[in-house]
């Protein structure tokens, strides 16, 4: 008899059939069990059928994923893969509408198991679907059916994209451009020309010279979020895959024709809310359009250009009204080099030939284009801070250059100019599409912050480098708030004073200080084991509310969801796909289970398996942050894995706690120290409430001696009269 760990209890049903109940043994041959479940039927020719989960996208049983079958499955025989395959292939080639279009139906449902596709793909299933594609006798429900089965036989990643021939992508580069078109084909045809696009630069460039941006405008117009997402990933696609020169012009060209109002106005403050995908995008629009930044940013100032040299005597000229400038003046070459070198002074620069700081790179260039704009859009503000503080005497005086300088290189930094795009990143800025020549402005106000700063701190030149910290730190706490306007930002950085940024990080301090009187400390320490059951209890719960995980697939695309919670008694991980849009199910209608008692370790970070294997480049570093695992036993003795992408960093946080919980290991993350420090904080206030103002001594006073005699003691024994 097999080990009982190898055998588990399933149902197998059939269409007009009683159902089996069965013991599966994981050691036979799955073809000599497929012919035990045949015999009990009466059914010949086993090799003519397969076993299917019952539910979710009914994937075939193989022998690599028979270890997903888990005590109380339900299997259902159907027709082997192959079979159904080549059924479903000729019913393409009916001469019934109606029978082709059910045909398409069917082979979308199968299309996404992979034992399904290699089958499909291995009979000339894309090539049949390409035909109906590419005839178009019919634009409404059938060609949808066709495209979405070819993309999900396309997803696999059987079949390169770079063999898709060229005919065919103009045609579906045809239904992009028609205007009157079913609305359920343009949304498939753009998400197919975006992963020809980044897949392929060949066939990239030719949807790049027959998709006119016009035409991608015209999509992202049209109220239809779908469409609109579609065509704004086609649309990054493009970027993504122009050279430098192509996506500046570009950029240009969509900026002239309003795309950043109309993206601010009618996406990201439209009444429907923003999805993931969408996100992302404005993401990667945002840091495209930022890295046209960056050529400026690692040019240095060529001291032989004549145009850079204009540009730095036009700066000086508009702060300073020079008399060796004036008409008439008579000033000689000498004497008119030492005035501009001493005014060059005044106005900040570190060395009276300017030149020589505009040599660093980053910020280059950039840092002398942010301070002409300064100069030019904002003349008062510019002369205001150059005049006040190149006539002070007492050591206070704020050096414009030097601050532009290194205020450039700041805004580089927080806004990751010149950095490559996060594949799964959606940290986008709004107020990023509601001002022209954003970077500039923000710049722009940030001097004149920083010299607001400067004044409060009463800095000296030796307190450049704090004043930078400080600045750093009001500009980084106001745009983790996402202002959605230039002015709100205006509004809320000045108001974080150089005072309101001590008293955060005092408060911060506070929380974080663990330099306490040894009897407070006593106290938290013995209230830490019952906030950290609050935690758990916290943790576990939120597992039992469930989650919605996105699918990262081998080119990383992000629009495949599926949900995962915690069973109420805590013992079952029960997790299942989702379309995008549905409201989540009931934890009872999941179809897959696993057991909290079969899981043997959290795997997180670069441990995780799906992790690994995307190899260790930058960009998998936000992957490898949010990545985590759990592995388990699936019989003779071979592990599975069940791998997670959180959504967000304390999503991270709260599974893996949880998950820890589970396994009786400690919660090590940083949001359970945070909510330890803060929860025994709280406490501790409120245990101290009645002694407020009262000295708590370093040590407890001494106990007193005993009393010399003890016959002030009640005696028990003696009874009441």
């Amino acid at each position: 008899m097999a080990p009982q760990r190898n055998v588990v209890k399933i149902a197998v049903q059939m269409r007009d059939a009683i159902p089996q109940l069965i013991q599966l043994d994981q050691a036979k041959p799955l073809a000599t069990v497929l012919k035990e479940v045949c015999d009990e039927w009466s059914l010949t020719h086993s090799e003519r059928y397969a076993l299917q989960f019952a539910d979710g996208h009914r994937r075939y049983i193989t022998e690599s994923n028979r270890t997903e079958i888990k005590n109380g499955s339900i299997l259902c025989l159907s027709t082997a893969p192959d079979l159904e395959a080549e059924q479903l292939l000729g019913g393409l080639q009916s001469g019934s509408r109606e029978g082709r279009r059910e045909a398409l139906r069917r082979l979308v449902l199968l299309a996404s198991d992979m034992t399904f596709a290699r089958e499909a793909i291995s009979r000339n299933g894309l090539q049949k679907l390409g035909t109906i594609i590419e005839d178009g006798d019919d634009l409404g429900e059938v060609l949808a059916l066709g495209l979405k089965a070819f993309l999900e036989l396309m997803e696999h990643g059987v079949v390169s994209w770079e063999t898709l021939s060229i005919p065919f992508v103009r045609k579906v580069v045809s239904y992009v451009n028609m205007n009157l078109m079913d609305a359920s084909v343009q949304p498939l045809a753009l998400r197919l020309l975006e992963s020809v696009t980044l897949s392929s630069p060949a066939l990239g460039q030719l949807v790049k010279s027959e998709v006119p941006l016009d035409r991608l405008l015209v999509h992202l117009q049209v109220m239809n979020q779908q469409l609109q997402t579609k065509a704004m990933a086609l649309l990054t696609a493009l970027l993504q895959g122009a050279s430098p020169a192509e996506r500046k012009h570009m950029l240009d060209y969509l900026w002239q024709r309003n795309l950043r109002q109309f993206i601010y106005k009618n996406i990201i403050h439209s009444a429907a809310p923003l999805g993931d995908e969408m996100a992302h995008h404005l993401y990667v629009l945002q840091a495209l359009t930022l890295g046209l930044l960056e050529p400026r940013m690692r040019t240095p100032l060529d001291p032989y250009s004549q145009e850079q040299r204009e540009q730095l005597q036009a700066l000086r000229q508009a702060a300073f009204e020079s008399e060796g400038e004036s008409p008439g003046a008579g000033l000689s070459t000498d004497r008119r080099r030492s005035l501009c070198a001493r005014e060059f002074r005044k106005l900040g620069f570190s060395n009276s030939n300017p030149a020589q700081d505009l040599e660093r790179v980053p910020p280059g260039l950039l840092a002398l284009d942010n301070m002409l704009y300064f100069a030019r859009h904002a003349p008062s503000a510019y002369s205001r801070f150059v005049l006040e503080n190149s006539s002070r005497e007492d050591k206070h005086e704020c050096p414009f250059a030097r601050s532009c300088i290194q205020l450039t290189v700041l805004l580089c930094e927080l806004l990751h100019v010149g950095e490559p795009c996060s594949e799964t990143a959606q940290d986008f800025s709004p107020m990023f599409f509601g001002q022209d020549k954003s970077f500039h402005e923000l710049f722009c106000v940030g001097i004149q912050l920083l010299n607001k700063t400067w004044k409060e701190m009463r800095a000296t030149q030796e307190d450049f480098d704090k004043v930078i910290q400080v600045v750093r730190e009001q500009l980084a706490r106001t745009l983790a708030l996402k202002p959605t306007s230039l002015e709100l930002f205006r509004t809320k950085v000045n108001a974080l004073t150089y005072g309101e940024v001590l008293r955060l990080r005092q408060t911060e301090r506070l929380h974080q200080e663990g330099t306490l009187a040894p009897p407070i400390l006593e106290l938290r320490e013995k209230l830490k084991p019952e906030l950290m059951g609050l935690i758990r209890q916290q943790r576990l719960l939120r597992l039992c509310e469930g989650t919605l995980f996105r699918k990262i697939s081998s080119r990383r695309r992000q629009d495949k969801l599926w949900f995962c919670c915690l069973s109420p008694n805590h013992k079952v991980l029960q997790y299942g796909d989702m379309e995008e849009g549905t409201s989540l199910p009931a934890p009872e209608s999941l179809p897959e289970q696993l057991p909290v008692a079969d899981i043997k370790a959290l795997l997180t970070g670069k441990d995780c398996p799906h992790v690994r294997e995307k190899g260790s480049g930058k960009q998998n570093k936000d992957l490898y942050e949010l990545a985590f695992s759990v592995s388990y036993d699936c019989g003779q003795e071979e592990v599975s894995y069940l791998n997670f992408i959180a959504p967000s960093k304390r999503e991270f946080h709260l599974w893996t706690d949880g998950l820890s919980a589970l396994l009786g290991s400690p919660m090590g993350s940083e949001q359970t120290r945070l909510d330890l420090e803060q929860l025994v904080t709280m406490e501790t206030k409120l245990r101290l409430l009645e002694l407020e103002n009262v000295p708590i001594p370093e040590r407890p006073p001494p106990i007193p001696p005993p009393p010399t005699n003890f016959n002030f003691c009640y005696d028990c024994s003696i009874a009441e009269p």
